[in-house]
């Protein structure tokens, strides 16, 4: 082990650090070698969208001095973003039912409170679009929400967010980082002294933000005949739990079944190996509840409720999972024709989209006359275009392939509940015209083509893992492909460097002379690179989904043995 390494674990094994702390250090320096050296190598990354890691002792590990160091820093740049435009020092809190989330933010808040600010600290797990409305709600100049969303239970996180309820951007995040990184030790870290100023608060804001999301609905009347429509809903364990039903019935549906075992907290999350949306085997006790019950919608919510996945009937006694990108195709499209029927277009409204997210979305706005933004991929980009257009246009919705979407603009973060609620009368009103929600898929592509999107994501953990993402992305830098799936590529987009105004980032895109594309970036949250694939294919009325479905995932291995992945 390096010595510089040996010397900062065996700091862990003194005050003042409590003896828990003191003990599991010392177990980390007798024991495992490589072990210890990830837990101590660096300090936690405070990157642009917070923090996010493995629970545990250490300097790279989520645990409560990390927290309180962090919260130091991000108090540290709001304190002086407060004085310098005379806003309130307030910050609203919240959490998820992850292992350690409660205590992560009850140290937020004190951190906060001994720093002079009012913290509006929820008494309870809530959904991470709940906390991004209270930061909105209560005037406040910035918020946390502990939580590491859909990573696996050995996972948290620390989202921060500005006075627009929206995750940091340029400059604010760097900002915020070079002042966390700034902090040299716990010494200088204010800590007591500030508990009254933490309030408490449950009904007040929930209450308020579910009226807002009602307030979205779209067809009332078809939600009214429905009302028995038989939707399955599971949390996953998470936070969804608080909110999703509640808006589900305030919306007008009476026949929600809750997956029992779980609705429960657990931060473990037991009955899934892991709690991701996007993956069939965590929407397996769903899929199994609908097919008991017969059911006509199966919607699913990752820990904080900012994603939602869902899965349709077929037809045939079965059950089809949507992608994020047919989900957030099918929102769109029901929100732009709802809009133009209930003679809401006037011209100044608009769409926001990722560049990883399917192109359906934007041929269905340019085709309906309404403007189209592509930003880079996260939500906070979204919600900064949401914010510099905020009183000049009007934002209908929007959302990436990564199963986050989110209408009105009362959040600026993806939002589950409100994406639960309007795919629910989606559903309803398909079911008054006798379609299906399969039918409305299979009409998008009827009218505008079969899009297949495909995403791969290869882990490596570790210091060496990051070493190796790193490497993969200067190989295809240096030695991009010529040749994708039997197509020439054409055109190679590097967004290191900014690209159409866009702000840099190490995205790679390949465009084919038929229009497929390929992205390849490095996730900012998780130690994974990742590959999007985007193909499309003329529409087979001769053939059914699942035949042309299958069709396209062959293409998709195909490019992925061009890519070498």
């Amino acid at each position: 082990m390096e010595q510089t390494i040996r010397q900062r674990a065996e700091l862990w094994t003194k005050p003042p650090y409590d003896e828990k702390t003191r003990l599991a250090a010392q177990a980390l320096l007798e024991g495992n070698e490589t072990e210890c050296a990830d837990a101590f190598y660096r300090d936690l990354e405070f990157g642009t969208g917070g923090l996010r890691g493995i629970l545990g002792v250490g300097t790279n590990r989520m645990n409560v001095y990390v927290v309180a160091l962090a919260t130091q820093g991000f108090a540290n740049y709001l304190r002086r973003q407060c004085e310098a435009e005379n806003l309130q020092p307030a910050v609203a809190v919240s959490y998820d039912c992850r292992n350690g989330s409660s205590e992560f933010a009850l140290t937020t808040a004190k951190v906060f409170a001994a720093n002079g600010f009012k913290v509006y600290l929820f008494t309870a797990m809530r959904p991470t679009p709940v906390l991004s409305f209270a930061v909105r709600h209560y005037g406040c100049c910035g918020g946390v929400m502990i939580t590491a969303s859909h990573n696996p239970k050995e996972y948290n996180g620390y989202k921060a967010y500005g006075k627009d309820g929206g995750q940091l951007v340029s400059p604010h995040d760097k900002n915020v980082m070079a002042q966390v990184a700034a902090i040299k030790g716990l010494s200088e870290v204010k800590m007591q002294g500030g508990e009254a100023n933490i309030v408490y608060v449950d009904e007040e804001v929930d209450n308020a933000y579910l009226e807002k999301v009602c307030a979205l609905s779209l067809d009332r009347e078809s939600v009214k005949r429905q009302k028995r429509l038989k939707i399955v809903y599971t949390p996953l364990h998470g936070t969804g739990m608080t909110m999703v039903p509640r808006a589900l019935r305030r919306w007008g549906f009476e026949n929600v079944l809750c997956v029992p075992e779980q609705m429960v907290p657990d931060g473990d999350f037991s009955t899934v190996a892991s709690p991701n949306p996007e993956e069939k085997a965590a929407m397996q006790p769903a899929l199994d509840l609908a097919a008991r019950e017969n059911a006509d919608l199966v919607i699913a919510t990752d820990p904080d409720a900012d994603r939602v996945g869902v899965a349709i009937a077929d037809g045939k006694g079965g059950f089809v999972l949507l992608n994020g990108n047919q989900t957030g195709s099918v929102l769109v499209h029901y929100l732009l024709r709802k809009w133009k029927e209930n003679g809401r277009l006037c011209g100044r409204e608009y769409i926001v989209k990722t560049i990883v997210t399917t192109e359906l979305i934007k041929e269905m706005a340019v085709k309906n006359g309404v403007e189209c933004f592509d930003v880079l991929t996260g939500f906070k980009y979204i919600a900064e275009v949401i914010g510099r257009l905020e009183g000049k246009k009007t934002f209908i919705g929007g959302g990436e392939e990564s199963y986050g979407y989110l209408a009105g603009e009362f959040v600026r973060d993806k939002d589950a509940v409100t994406a639960c609620c309007l795919i629910a009368e989606m559903a309803a009103e398909a079911a008054c015209k006798g379609e299906s929600f399969m039918d409305i898929l299979c009409g998008l592509y009827r009218e505008y083509g079969f899009y297949r999107e495909s995403l791969v994501s290869l882990s490596r953990k570790g210091q060496s893992g990051a070493e190796e993402i790193k490497a993969m992305m200067a190989g295809f830098r240096q030695h991009p492909p010529r040749i994708i799936g039997g197509e020439k590529v054409t055109e190679v987009r590097d967004y290191k460097q900014g690209f159409e105004g866009l702000p840099p980032s190490d995205v790679l895109q390949f465009f084919t002379e038929k229009g497929s594309k390929v992205t390849v970036r490095p996730s900012g949250t998780e130690p994974k690179i990742k590959f999007y694939f985007g193909l499309k294919f003329p529409w087979r009325p001769d053939r059914d989904y699942a035949s042309q479905e299958a069709e396209a995932a062959l293409q998709v291995d195909s490019i992925r043995k061009d890519l070498g992945i």
